[in-house]
Parts: structure tokens; C-alpha cells; sequence
């Protein structure tokens, strides 16, 4: 479905090339969790990003379903993350003008599901808060929000960058186990420091310094 060949993302630091990645190779299974686990700066969000399309490699190319991403322009690049992917990040960002329900149907502007919405908010144990605006929400509240949102129109793929970083290790573990629950047929490709986040996971890759090393599960 994904795949990365030898791909690299390199920065200039004061004219002095680093790479956040490098020579990656990786593939993403239709249909399966994949944990990408690291350390701080080992580079593991930067290969999210170049798995999903946010950034493009420096060199080789990323891949999805057959078709170059590399080679598409941006504004092609954001139909497809609009159309096929789901994202989580780190900090719940939500509008705070916007109630739960709002800010899970603003991901998807061009079509109005708000009974689908609910409904995942409701998977979610936050059906009676749906119509709460951020601040009157607990962090693990919010972030079950970003989920909601992250799966609305049932994404091909749901990328989590350390969706789990500002929580408690209870509301951790429940944020993970409603990704992987909700997300149907689709693929979670989750990166994370804490090993104990990638339990349900069905393969799990370490990212030390840039590159992969062999599967660990």
C-alpha cells in the first residue's frame, strides 16, 4: 500500500547536510497497525511524514498504491491526504471556538456527515459532551476528539505521531486501543517512544539515527 525506497530527508544545518532519515526502506501492509518506535530524535515523526506525504524525500521516493508521491504536486498531495488518510498528532489541536462535534467535521469541509460524527463521538464516550467546546474538556477528552476526527470518512490510513505523549499511561493505552478498534480496514502506522503503546500492534519497526532497523515483532 505505502512503501518507502531508500528514502532520505535531509536538513541544512548552517550549510552542514543532517538527515532525519535515511536509506529507508519500509512498507506499509493494507489493513495492519504498524508501530514505529524510536527514541527522541531518533527521526521516527520524520518518516511519518514522509510515509503520509507531508514532507518528500531528499533522495529515493515513497509510494502509495503504485503511485509516486514525490512526483505529484502539493496541492495533489493534500486531495489525497484529504480523501485517504487520517492524522493524530501529539497535542490535541482543536479550534476552540469550534464544539467536540465541529471540530471532528471540520477535517472534512467538502462533505457533511454530521450523524457520522456523532456516532464516532459516541463510540468514544463523548456523545454527551459532543456539543462542549475544548477548554470544557479533559486532555484525554480531547484527544479522543482528534480520533474521531482522524477517522471520519473512514481513511484508507490513520497516521499517530506520539499520540499519546501528553497523557497518562491509562488514558495512553485507551486512545490506542480506540485507534486500532474504530479504524475498521483500514492501516494505523502509529510512531511512539513507549513500548507498552504498541501492544496490539501486528508489527513493530525501530527507527535508530535515521534508519530502520530489523522488525522487533
Amino acid at each position: 500500500m505505502i512503501e518507502a525506497r531508500g528514502a532520505a530527508l535531509e536538513y541544512s544545518d548552517h550549510g552542514r547536510p543532517v538527515f532525519a532519515c535515511q536509506d529507508v526502506d519500509l512498507r506499509v501492509e493494507s489493513g495492519e497497525f504498524l508501530g514505529i518506535l524510536g527514541p527522541s530524535g531518533s527521526g521516527k515523526s520524520s518518516l511519518l511524514y514522509l510515509l503520509s506525504g507531508l514532507k518528500i524525500p531528499t533522495t529515493g521516493e515513497v509510494s502509495y498504491n503504485g503511485e509516486n508521491l514525490t512526483g505529484m504536486h502539493e496541492e495533489e498531495r493534500s486531495r489525497l491526504r484529504l480523501r485517504d488518510f487520517g492524522f493524530v498528532f501529539q497535542q490535541p489541536y482543536l479550534l476552540g471556538y469550534l464544539t467536540a462535534l465541529e471540530n471532528v467535521l471540520v477535517a472534512t469541509p467538502a462533505v457533511t456527515r454530521p450523524d457520522d460524527a456523532l456516532a464516532l463521538l459516541e463510540d468514544l464516550n463523548l456523545g454527551p459532551k459532543s456539543h462542549r467546546l475544548p477548554h470544557e474538556l479533559s486532555g484525554g477528552e480531547r484527544q479522543r476528539v482528534c480520533v474521531a476526527r482522524s477517522l471520519l470518512g473512514r481513511p484508507k490510513v490513520v497516521f499517530a505521531d506520539e499520540p499519546t505523549a501528553s497523557l497518562d499511561h491509562k488514558n495512553g493505552v485507551a486512545v490506542v486501543q480506540l485507534l486500532n478498534r474504530l479504524r475498521g480496514s483500514g492501516s494505523l502506522v502509529m510512531v511512539t517512544h513507549d513500548p507498552s503503546m504498541l501492544e496490539e500492534a501486528d508489527r513493530v519497526v525501530r527507527i535508530v539515527e535515521g534508519r530502520i532497523e530489523p522488525s522487533i515483532a
